[in-house]
C-alpha cells in the first residue's frame, strides 16, 4: 500500500531547482572567496610599495622635529633671529619646543 503524494522510489531524491541553488550558491561562495584572496594581495602589494616613502616620510619629520628643538634652545637662549623664527611660527599657529633630555 502506497500513501498518495508519496514517491515509492529508491531513496529521497532532491527536487532539482534545490541542487541548482545548492550548486551556484557554492559556485558564487568560490568566486567571492578567490576575488577576496586576489584583493588582500593587491592591497599588500600596495603597502610594500609605499613603505619606501613612509619611511622617507618619518626620517624628514624627526629631522624637521630636531630643527625645532634647536631652533627653541636657541630662541630659549637669547638668539634675536631664532626668536623672531619661534614668533612667527607662534603666529601661524606651530609651536617649537625643546626637545625632551
Amino acid at each position: 500500500m502506497t500513501v498518495p503524494g508519496s514517491r515509492s522510489g529508491h531513496g529521497i531524491g532532491l527536487p532539482a531547482p534545490l541542487i541548482l541553488v545548492v550548486v551556484s550558491l557554492f559556485v558564487l561562495m568560490a568566486f567571492e572567496t578567490e576575488q577576496a584572496i586576489r584583493d588582500r594581495g593587491a592591497l599588500a602589494d600596495l603597502m610594500r610599495a609605499q613603505q619606501p616613502t613612509i619611511d622617507q616620510a618619518v626620517k624628514l619629520r624627526q629631522q624637521l622635529q630636531n630643527l625645532a628643538g634647536k631652533t627653541a634652545e636657541l630662541a630659549a637662549a637669547g638668539d634675536a633671529g631664532a626668536r623672531s623664527v619661534v614668533d612667527q611660527m607662534k603666529a601661524q599657529g606651530v609651536t617649537l619646543s625643546t626637545p625632551k633630555k
